[in-house]
């Protein structure tokens, strides 16, 4: 059972339905939706963790998480963008992380801290061996975007062997298309704050960005597999736990 804490924060696991519905609710401010709740089919099969400020029970970062296994990907949130048959033959477990939020009005940077210690406990609890999920860049229009998908596809792709394919319908086909060399600073400053955190940590991406536009976001397919994350950084997220 999750329950970490760090300054003014604490990690814990969903208890029942509230916590759930506390947690569709911040997704829902989050993503700019125009419902109350951020529903989907699969909240009822993911853990939620929940960041909440000590003090005052204030829930500031949520996100989920799925276990499975190369045979169970069809039916992760993933595969509905992505064709995920190369990773069906992955030895060990797999977790997706998805709907990874925190409140635009909280800038602590413990929050994340806290958050990625939380998910390291899960990970080493179920002895997971490959991290993966959808990574966002807000809105659908890629011309903001061009420096960082040029450093995702100088340095970022995934090994061929794990490469996601396309599937989605509408797609930005960045390692194809884009031959510029990356304005670094740029680069980093138009990444989203949890694909930073990924790449920090030996992530790689999938060679194209869907462009979706119901949650109105440009994703690209993100994983982390945890024995290349170096020793230090583990060490770091294990010191919190």
């Amino acid at each position: 059972m999750v329950h970490l804490q760090k300054g003014r924060y604490t990690a814990r696991l969903a208890e029942g339905p509230a916590d759930v519905k506390a947690a569709q609710r911040l997704r829902a401010f989050c993503f700019g939706l125009k419902v109350s709740l951020d529903i989907d089919s699969y909240d009822s099969t993911c853990t939620h963790v929940l960041i909440e400020d000590t003090a005052t029970g204030t829930l500031v970062c949520c996100y989920r998480l799925l276990t499975l296994c190369g045979a169970d990907l069809p039916r992760c949130y993933a595969a509905q963008f992505y064709e995920l048959s190369a990773l069906e033959t992955y030895e060990g477990l797999m977790m997706e992380l998805g709907r990874f939020c925190i409140h635009p009005d909280w800038r602590d940077p413990d929050i994340q801290r806290i958050a990625w210690a939380a998910m390291t406990d899960l990970v080493d609890a179920q002895n997971v061996q490959l991290l993966f999920g959808c990574s966002s860049f807000a809105g659908t229009e890629t011309a903001a975007y061009l420096d960082a998908f040029a450093m995702l596809r100088a340095r970022h792709l995934a090994p061929p062997r794990w490469l996601p394919r396309v599937k989605a319908p509408d797609v930005f086909r960045f390692a194809a298309r884009l031959r510029r060399k990356p304005d670094l600073k740029k680069a980093m400053r138009r990444m989203p704050p949890l694909l930073r955190t990924y790449l920090m940590m030996g992530g790689w991406v999938s060679d194209h960005a869907v462009v979706d536009r119901q949650m109105n976001t440009l994703h690209v397919f993100t994983g982390l597999e945890i024995g290349a994350i170096p020793a230090a950084r583990k060490r770091l997220l294990r010191a919190l736990v």
